[in-house]
């Protein structure tokens, strides 16, 4: 162990860093920066990648919202490499496979360095994985090695970025600032995009929302920009609608939880509560399954193409099949084409619109059925690994000098109280994201279920940070108004 750190320290010189800054930035200061940072992040997503069409479909679009990223251009990878990397250390901590100590500030900063050099070897396996598994299709070595240069500088400059606001030069995380800025993007976009696209063959209409729903207002027929008639290829006023109710129970919901009386062992007169939030476990588990979706979409694909596209292996249509009709043996690029029916992996795919002609709504039930029963796995293992158990919040509790008034001051005890809640709001809580993520998708949402609990969760949280930044910059006035009375 100790030669692991030696060499992550001996890394961590060669490494690019943001240095903290020297003095701490006012309010005004930081919004800039965060702003910058933001701006960067979508310039990026809009530059394309050499010969590479933006928005060019793969079976990872399915996690595009989760990492923050857009097919095609710079942002390809997103914030993918920064995610996987600190998500592997932090597992491998919860479950102290590997021992860190985050008082310590020598620990604190191996663990620090330890995840950018995890995050660049993703960068360089995911930059390689997506061209050799053919991502972008046939392309020409040279094209192959630009597109692996660009992916993974642009990749670099975003863990930098979300370095620079979260070393103190900006407000909140860069992950959670990009996260927010590509749903926001999107949901803005497909309410108010002032382009047109075409519908069928000599019939074009307005790509948002509002746009399309003034245009058909003028002409008379308002009613059919409410559903439109490729609901789950433009947005519609129905859509509009669902992701606004959509938003308002999100922000209802984070609201609710359950409050335990607490009081502080160390200075007196001090009590409080301990918040037990029904999303318990925020939305990691409805990011978790829609990780795993994605993945197993990837991975079956490629493998169906290889293995199972002249009906080598007539079993492997049970667990994946895709559109033979459309596929060539020397097309490169078999991750653009959907899971048929009769699956597995159709089943635990969205249909996306159940309001089309001739929805699949057994496909609709299954998926729901899917992630819901994924979402609650999922929030029970991430309680368990993640720190989140009644036994490791007991501790930091009692590790924090407070008590529950009426209970002894014992981790037994402190337990078992919470015992009683955790639990069940986990499960709880599981089940509300994983139908409130599924059926939003199903109703033609903006953007998707996922990045709706997403943005709203990021929103409420740089609330919240934006007031106590505030209240800071406010302390040093009100302390010279008291000292003059």
């Amino acid at each position: 162990m100790g030669a692991v750190k030696d060499f992550v320290k001996g890394a961590a010189t060669i490494l690019p860093e943001i240095r903290k800054p020297i003095r701490k930035p006012s309010l005004n200061e930081k919004l800039i920066w965060t702003a910058l940072a933001a701006v960067i992040y979508l310039v990026m997503a809009v530059t394309p990648l050499t010969g590479i069409p933006i928005g060019a479909q793969s079976q990872f679009s399915y996690s595009s919202v989760i990492f923050a990223s857009a097919q095609g251009t710079l942002m390809t990878l997103g914030i993918g490499p920064i995610v996987t990397a600190g998500l592997i250390l932090q597992l491998l901590a919860g479950s102290e496979i590997i021992k860190v100590d985050f008082q310590d500030p020598d620990d604190r900063a191996i663990f620090t360095a330890a995840t950018k050099l995890l995050t660049i070897i993703v960068i360089i396996v995911e930059a390689s994985a997506y061209l050799i598994g053919g991502l972008f299709g046939s392309i020409a070595p040279t094209a192959s090695v630009a597109i692996f240069f660009e992916l993974f500088a642009a990749s670099v400059i975003v863990m930098l970025l979300d370095e620079l606001v979260q070393k103190g030069w900006g407000i909140g995380s860069g992950v959670s600032l990009f996260i927010l800025a590509g749903v926001a993007q999107k949901v803005a976009w497909d309410a108010f995009a002032p382009i047109q696209v075409q519908i069928t063959t000599g019939v074009s209409q307005w790509y948002g929302a509002i746009p399309n729903l003034i245009s058909q207002a003028f002409a008379g027929n308002a009613g059919e920009a409410f559903l439109r008639e490729n609901a789950s290829q433009f947005p519609s006023i129905f859509g509009l609608i669902v992701t606004v109710i959509a938003i308002l129970i999100i922000v209802y919901v984070e609201g609710m939880r359950i409050e335990i009386p607490i009081t502080s062992t160390k200075y007196r007169g001090f009590a409080g509560v301990y918040p037990i939030k029904l999303l318990y476990v925020s939305n990691i588990p409805v990011i978790l399954f829609s990780a795993l979706t994605a993945n197993l979409s990837f991975f079956f694909a490629y493998l169906w193409k290889i293995y199972d596209y002249n009906n080598v292996n007539p079993w492997f249509n049970y667990l994946a099949r895709y559109n033979m009709s459309t596929v060539t043996a020397a097309d490169a690029t078999p991750l653009n084409y959907q899971p048929l029916n009769g699956s597995l992996i159709y089943y635990m795919t969205s249909p996306n619109d159940i309001l089309v002609p001739h929805a699949d709504l057994l496909r609709a039930l299954t998926y729901v059925l899917f992630a819901v029963a994924f979402s609650v796995m999922f929030a029970k293992i991430w309680v368990e690994i993640g720190g989140l158990s009644p036994k490791a919040a007991a501790k930091n509790l009692i590790g924090a000098d407070v008590m529950i008034p009426g209970f002894r001051r014992s981790g037994a005890s402190v337990e078992a109280i919470l015992a009683k809640y955790i639990p069940v709001i986990t499960i709880i809580g599981g089940m509300f994201i994983g139908l409130l993520a599924s059926l939003t998708s199903l109703f033609g949402v903006f953007d998707t279920g996922v990045g709706l609990l997403l943005m709203v969760d990021i929103i409420i949280q740089y609330y919240q940070m934006l007031v106590k930044e505030q209240l800071e910059t406010m302390m040093p006035r009100l302390g010279s108004l008291l000292g003059r009375t």
